[in-house]
């Protein structure tokens, strides 16, 4: 039995401006007061985890012991068939200190070629932790399958969404209205576990 979410106030627990935002959106429908942990002045601590569950309970649990607030964090990346899975939880490290997901998507691009592939199968995984102070986590996974395109199409969503088209769908991420993606995102899956087992009843 998952534990009820039942405070006023939720940390999200990432500097990507571009995932707290996606995060607004989604609990726009529920009373909760969201603050980043760039609004804390909260240094994220090193993802020294090898899974996408590791990283996201360790960020979490960093914010809520530090805030004293429970605290959402998500580990999401894009997996690449033909490169082994990569660069999966290392995504956001493919872009480099200066969070370049042009050079990144330009990465994957060159080792599928390095690869000598046609096979451009790719789904994003998104992990989402929620801590409480005391220590208790619950932990939430959603996965969206699709393929890659280039060059990179649309400047809506962030990191590798230009490059994913979602299966059943013509657009890439970069494309779609927020709603849109936000209805059928790795992260909306995610999200809606998230909501039935800690937000519901």
């Amino acid at each position: 039995m998952s534990r009820k979410f039942e405070d006023k106030q939720l940390v999200i627990a990432s500097h990507n401006q571009g995932k707290v935002s996606e995060f607004r959106e989604l609990f726009k429908s529920f009373p909760v007061e969201l603050t980043s942990v760039s609004e804390l002045n909260h240094v994220e601590p090193d993802e020294t985890g090898d899974t996408f569950q590791a990283n996201a309970e360790l960020k979490a649990l960093a914010a809520a012991t530090r805030s004293g607030i429970p605290a959402l964090a998500d580990d999401s990346g894009l997996c690449v068939e033909a490169l082994n899975g990569q660069p999966g939880i290392y995504s956001a490290r493919w872009a480099g200190p200066q969070k370049d997901f042009d050079f990144a998507m330009e990465k994957v691009r060159l080792g599928l070629v390095e690869e000598g592939t046609l096979n451009t199968r790719a789904y994003f995984i998104a992990g989402l932790a929620l801590a409480w102070p005391d220590g208790h986590v619950e932990y939430f996974e959603g996965r969206v399958d699709g393929d890659l395109v280039w060059p990179p199409r649309g400047l809506k969503g962030f990191g590798y969404d230009p490059m994913f088209i979602p299966d059943g769908h013509e657009i890439t991420f970069g494309e779609m209205e927020p709603d849109a993606k936000h209805a059928m995102s790795h992260r909306a899956h995610a999200f809606k576990q998230l909501i039935d087992a800690c937000f519901k009843g």
